[in-house]
């Protein structure tokens, strides 16, 4: 639906959607898969989820019946991993 989505809270890198899910998702590349998925800090996942809150408040035909935050991690060599669902763990 969007890429790089920027709201007055911070920028949202992917929003994705089918007829029952948004997902946004944020995405992090480091030196490793695990130094990639650390260096999401508390106060920057508490701003993306104002970001994505703004935009169920302001996009409403937008909303599905779920939602959730996905976090990808990447490292140079292109190896990816999903961890869904990872923003409700802060």
């Amino acid at each position: 639906m969007a890429r790089r989505l920027r709201t007055p809270y911070g920028e949202i890198d992917l929003l994705a959607a089918d007829s029952e899910w948004l997902i946004a998702v944020e995405v992090k590349q480091r030196r490793s898969l695990r130094e990639s998925a650390l260096c999401l800090t508390v106060r920057q996942s508490q701003r993306l989820m104002e970001a994505f809150e703004y935009i169920l408040l302001t996009k409403p035909e937008w909303q599905r019946p779920n939602t959730r935050f996905d976090l990808i991690v990447v490292d140079p060599s292109g190896q990816a991993r999903r961890i869904q669902d990872a923003l409700r763990q802060f």
